[in-house]
């Protein structure tokens, strides 16, 4: 059983992941997928830059597909996917279909956005990860935005040093 102590911690670990994304020279967003007792199944960075500039190449995105291969809806449905930042309407997207049963967040999409601007890097969709999961037919439970001030200020290092 996941407790709330269980997902801060595991925020932080997405946290850790988008760290190493930014480090290798990516935009700073990351995800991991843990399962109903507690084992990381997979982490996934953002693949902007290693994916050849892929402006669809979001953490959750990737991972969600990843995912899917590997253990089906299922599987998913028990799993929560822990995310450095809101997962955005195409991000949403692939967790709902993936049926990925649970997102935690931290920074939100609104916050990004007021943060970043309209970056060509990052332009950012505000709309609430509910509200694409509150229009599909299967339930995903949603906690965030967690941990806020350290979530943003992953994006905050980034996004200035990058002509935000």
């Amino acid at each position: 059983m996941i407790t709330e102590t269980d997902d801060l911690r595991f925020l932080r670990m997405a946290f850790d992941v988008a760290r190493k994304a930014r480090d290798g020279g990516d935009h700073p967003f990351g995800s991991i997928l843990v399962d109903e007792t507690g084992t990381v199944l997979m982490e996934q960075g953002n693949g902007y830059s290693a994916e050849g500039c892929d402006m669809t190449a979001h953490a959750e995105r990737l991972l969600a597909s990843r995912a899917s291969k590997a253990y089906g809806a299922e599987r998913l449905r028990q799993c929560t996917l822990y995310s450095s930042a809101e997962p955005c309407a195409m991000c949403s997207g692939a967790i709902y279909w993936s049926g990925i049963g649970r997102v935690v967040y931290g920074q939100s999409e609104k916050d990004l956005k007021d943060m970043t601007g309209n970056h060509a890097e990052n332009p950012t969709l505000d709309l609430p990860c509910r509200t694409v999961f509150a229009a599909g037919q299967q339930p995903v439970d949603v906690v965030g935005p967690l941990l806020e001030q350290e979530a943003a200020a992953l994006q905050a290092e980034f996004w200035a040093a990058h002509g935000s």
